[in-house]
């Protein structure tokens, strides 16, 4: 008699399956992207920020589109431009400059 629980035990060729661990997008970020700072308003949503100013990246996690990469939250930018309800942002990642789409949420006006 086939037994399907045979195969999951031991792996399909016979040999033992390794249990990989799950890397998602938000994965190791419990203490970087926990909400900290209150409801987000109706105001921080429709922020605009013009062409060449200075911006830092701070993901709220109540917030799920145009969320940026969690290597990103703290990094300051420079606006580049627009694109529908997302900006476009230039970041520093070490000596390479990356080009990313963030939300407004996301965005906080950077402290000259």
């Amino acid at each position: 008699m086939f037994n399907t629980f045979d195969l999951f035990s031991q792996g399909y060729a016979g040999e033992k399956m390794s249990c990989k661990k799950a890397r998602g997008k938000r994965a190791k970020t419990r203490s970087k992207i926990c909400c900290k700072g209150g409801k987000l308003t109706v105001n921080k949503l429709l922020r605009k920020f013009e062409k060449g100013s200075s911006v830092q990246v701070v993901i709220d996690s109540s917030l799920h589109s145009g969320m940026p990469f969690k290597n990103f939250h703290g990094c300051p930018g420079v606006v580049v431009g627009e694109q529908g309800k997302i900006f476009v942002v230039d970041v520093k990642q070490g000596a390479a400059k990356k080009r990313i789409l963030v939300h407004a949420g996301h965005l906080q006006q950077a402290k000259a």
